[in-house]
C-alpha cells in the first residue's frame, strides 16, 4: 500500500480480521473476551462501556458485518499508523452511519487497535 495522504480501499488481507471485530461486538462482546482476535490489543472496559453506549443511542442493534461496506471502508496513512474506518452493518442497514474507527500499527509484525464506534 502507498504511504500517502489519500484515502484507499481497505486491504483485503485485513478485513477477516476487522469483520471478526464486527461480529463479535455484534454478539455484544465488546471487550473481545469470548471472540479473541489474534493480532488485537485489548480493549478495556471503559472504551468497551463508550462502545456499548454509541451502539445504544444509535438505536439500532449490530449485525454481522456485510460485505457491502467494504465498498465505503477505507485507510489512511497518518505517518506513523494507518487509520481504519469501516461502516457497521445493523439488523436493518447492511451499511449504517456506525463506524469502527481503528489503527493498524506496522511493527514488524500488524497491530490493530480499536479506537471507538460512533456515527461518522
Amino acid at each position: 500500500m502507498i504511504k500517502d495522504d489519500q484515502e484507499h480501499p481497505v486491504p483485503q488481507e485485513w478485513r477477516g480480521l476487522l469483520k471478526r471485530i464486527a461480529d463479535a461486538f455484534a454478539a455484544g462482546d465488546f471487550e473481545l473476551n469470548r471472540h479473541q482476535v489474534e493480532g488485537v490489543s485489548p480493549i478495556s472496559a471503559a472504551l468497551a462501556d463508550s462502545i456499548r453506549a454509541n451502539v445504544t443511542a444509535y438505536g439500532q442493534a449490530l449485525a454481522p458485518l456485510d460485505d457491502a461496506s467494504w465498498q465505503h471502508s477505507v485507510c489512511r496513512w497518518m505517518n506513523d499508523y494507518w487509520q481504519v474506518l469501516v461502516d457497521l452493518s445493523t439488523v436493518s442497514e447492511p451499511v449504517s452511519d456506525l463506524t469502527l474507527h481503528a489503527k493498524v500499527h506496522e511493527n514488524g509484525e500488524l497491530r490493530f487497535e480499536v479506537g471507538s464506534v460512533h456515527v461518522a
